[in-house]
């Protein structure tokens, strides 16, 4: 029968790093930020493994952008389409959008019959030069050599 006594935690190094997560947690954003740098000062591998675990774990950007994607703050196409209810900014901002949406796509047509013709010239290039080379290399009739058996050099 074993025995345990109070002197060991139970755990080991697992439950040290979680206590240490759970004590930084309770003090906020600016304690992480202040152990990563702590760490690159002392020690610059644990100041980089803090600051990728901040990074992939979400601990530093886990407020801010989960608050912000939750309320949509930022400019999105819906909120720019709202009404403010001004008629006549409203009115400008709806001909301004049509107007910008008709140039977008005049310009995508322009530029994809500017990417069709370098395309189709770069094409005819090829073929040209391709026609050069077969032309060029038009095999000329072997000759005879006098005295010479075939299959002999």
């Amino acid at each position: 029968m074993y025995t345990t006594t109070d002197t060991a935690r139970p755990g080991g190094i697992r439950t040290t790093l979680r206590r240490g997560e759970a004590w930084l947690d309770a003090r906020g954003k600016w304690a992480w930020i202040a152990a990563m740098v702590l760490g690159f000062v002392f020690f610059w591998p644990l100041g980089l493994a803090i600051l990728a675990y901040m990074i992939w774990g979400k601990q530093m950007f886990s407020r801010s952008c989960g608050h912000r994607r939750a309320h949509d703050h930022g400019w999105s196409r819906p909120r720019m389409m709202q009404a403010t209810g001004n008629q006549a900014f409203d009115s400008y901002k709806a001909e301004a959008l049509r107007r910008l949406e008709e140039e977008q796509e005049a310009f995508e047509g322009f530029l994809q019959r500017l990417r069709s013709s370098k395309d189709k010239t770069e094409f005819d290039a090829f073929m040209e030069e391709r026609a050069r080379a077969t032309s060029a290399e038009v095999p000329e009739a072997p000759k005879a050599e006098t005295g010479s058996r075939p299959g002999e050099y």
